[in-house]
């Protein structure tokens, strides 16, 4: 199949090693900003907060966060470009949807004499809250749908990622308290290229499973 969406997914991969001469340039890291805060979530909640990791400064913070666990992870921090953390709201409230429908309201998405009525959506989140007001499962997974759409965006600008859950959530928290700032990260995205002499992955034929393994047409 011929088409620059294909392409772009048969490009991509998981780095392995990346070049630390190479960075990415400030115009296609706007790019990715602005998808990033493009992607999709249910009801529009935009639960996620995405901290860049771009100095040699907050690199050695993110750094020290291997100290405990996945270590085979921690070269990547100062050899990549840059590192995303993909943070999410583990208590989202009405208070923080309201933020949302106030933007519909001031970008004309929604009429301000129905912002009452906007609120019906936030029922969807009350099923997925629990008694103790933590909703993080649902919001988690919403920020797993910003971290697809990114590298698929990095993809498309020549650009390699390493997605990573294979990080200390616990030291994160506390190394980043105060740019998380409550928001819990899990899962973070490396940004960069490859070392070409290195990377054993970027020689490796792409291999995925049969369409029809895993797609039915009723």
């Amino acid at each position: 199949m011929t088409h620059p969406i294909i392409s772009d997914l048969q490009k991509r991969y998981t780095a392995k090693r990346y070049d630390p001469t190479k960075r990415v340039p400030q115009e296609d890291l706007a790019i990715i900003y602005e998808a990033m805060r493009l992607s999709p979530s249910s009801i529009n909640s935009q639960p996620w907060k995405f901290i860049v990791i771009e100095s040699d400064e907050a690199k050695q913070r993110m750094h020290d966060t291997f100290v405990n666990k996945f270590q085979f992870n921690q070269p990547h921090i100062k050899m990549a470009s840059h590192i995303i953390l993909f943070a999410h709201n583990p208590k989202y409230t009405r208070e923080d949807y309201a933020k949302v429908i106030d933007a519909d309201i001031k970008n004309g998405r929604t009429q301000e004499e129905n912002r009452e009525q906007a609120f019906g959506a936030f029922a969807f989140v009350d099923l997925n809250t629990d008694t103790d007001g933590n909703n993080e499962a649902w919001t988690k997974a919403q920020t797993y749908i910003a971290l697809g759409n990114t590298m698929h965006a990095a993809a498309r600008l020549g650009i390699d990622s390493t997605p990573m859950e294979g990080v200390d959530a616990e030291l994160i928290s506390e190394i980043f308290a105060k740019e998380l700032d409550g928001y819990l990260c899990d899962a973070a995205l490396v940004l960069g290229y490859h070392d070409k002499a290195e990377d054993y992955n970027a020689k490796l034929p792409k291999s995925r499973l049969p369409l029809e393994k895993i797609i039915q047409v009723l």
